[in-house]
């Protein structure tokens, strides 16, 4: 049965917590004629009849992850006239790498990307031959304010520097990643300071080469880790989200990906928490 909206009002706007594997994705953002994870939600929500324009709709999500990156934690929102049936199908009619793992009732106003507090990265990698005390106590170099050309692709007009609230190295199951907190983050800035750390973790830096790199010099860039070590954890947008069952589908589907994917280790041990 479908949610009887109240007098007057004609649409609901609702958040979307997504997860989804990103191997398969050119990318989060919607982009005519190749797949991404936009277009596959916006398709689905067409199909479902949630709405008739995405534009429309308002929908958005809280930022961007590039090809090859995968996410546990996205958010993103729209305006529907029939919220039970978004609630109800939208994970079922979603492709079989991408699932919704929460919902919100929001306010008409809100923008994932624009009332977001913060987001948290975590970038995964095999242990072998990686000092992982030299990178635990060479990560908080980072924390604070710096410029971060070296370790980011900087756009033409974007202010370079930005605010790291928290860094640490965590063990998720057999697999450490580097878990990572800002408001924002520029375009490869986690992947450069995930392949900084891991030359410090490799030997090939000191903890004081990695913090030179943040002195405001101009240096030439890192290349960044590569993609598919790189998970979107948590987005807080300040939200509460209401739970959606994993379906059975993406359980099978996820468990057949870690044979082929050992980064995914920590995002299977946390889907139903």
């Amino acid at each position: 049965m479908e949610k009887v909206l109240p007098a007057g009002q004609t649409a609901m706007r609702l958040a979307f917590r997504l997860a989804y594997i990103g191997t398969d994705f050119f990318g989060s953002q919607v982009q005519p004629g190749i797949r991404t994870v936009e277009g596959e939600v916006i398709a689905a929500c067409t199909r479902l009849g949630l709405f008739a324009d995405w534009r429309e709709a308002g929908f958005s999500c809280s930022g961007r992850t590039d090809r090859g990156v995968h996410a546990r934690g996205q958010v993103c929102a729209f305006s529907t006239e029939v919220p039970s049936r978004a609630v109800a199908a939208l994970t079922h009619t979603l492709p079989r790498d991408c699932w919704c793992t929460g919902f919100a009732e929001v306010p008409d106003t809100f923008h994932p990307r624009f009332t977001t507090h913060s987001r948290t990265y975590r970038y995964y990698f095999l242990p072998h031959g990686i000092d992982l005390q030299a990178i635990a106590a060479a990560a908080p170099v980072f924390i604070g304010s710096h410029r971060f050309s070296t370790f980011a692709r900087v756009q033409a007009g974007k202010d370079p520097v930005r605010h790291i609230s928290n860094i640490r190295l965590v063990q998720d199951g057999l697999l450490p990643a580097i878990e990572v907190t800002a408001e924002s983050f520029l375009w490869h800035m986690v992947r450069g300071m995930a392949a900084g750390l891991l030359a410090v973790g490799r030997g090939e830096w000191t903890r004081d080469d990695l913090a030179s790199c943040l002195d405001g010099k101009d240096r030439p860039r890192i290349p960044p880790a590569p993609p598919e070590g790189l998970v979107l954890w948590n987005v807080d947008c300040g939200l509460s989200f209401q739970m959606i069952p994993l379906r059975g589908g993406a359980h099978r589907f996820l468990y057949q990906e870690k044979k082929l994917h050992q980064v995914l280790g920590g995002v299977l041990a946390t889907l139903d928490r």
